[in-house]
């Protein structure tokens, strides 16, 4: 059987979770508009993948503009974050126990 998950919204949501793993939709929203924070996962690398419009991905030493469908992985403990377009789409890729409790942010000035 064909399982279908489809998200439109703002934000991000999981689309799909399964054992250790989940997938997740990135879209346009207020957090994700300007590089005003960086985060990172203490447990498990992310891997971004650009599905339509434009984003560029940020860590503490560089920024790379996002092609499509190239698969982009943040190692674990590395801060980062990402600031996409209103019409963009990024899939996420990480590890099913990611969440608030194994990541740590940090709030910076927007450059």
């Amino acid at each position: 059987m064909i399982e279908k998950f489809r998200f439109d919204g703002e934000d991000f949501q999981v689309a799909m979770q399964f054992e250790s793993w989940k997938i997740g939709l990135l879209r346009y929203s207020e957090r994700f508009s300007k590089f005003d924070r960086l985060e990172r996962h203490l447990l498990t690398d992310e891997a971004f993948i650009l599905l339509n419009g434009e984003a560029v991905l940020y860590t503490d030493t560089e920024q790379v503009k996002m092609e499509k469908c190239v698969v982009y992985n943040i190692p674990k403990a590395v801060f980062h974050h990402i600031v996409v377009s209103k019409d963009a789409t990024v899939m996420v890729v990480e590890n099913a126990s990611t969440c608030d409790d194994n990541t740590e942010i940090k709030f910076i000035k927007e450059q």
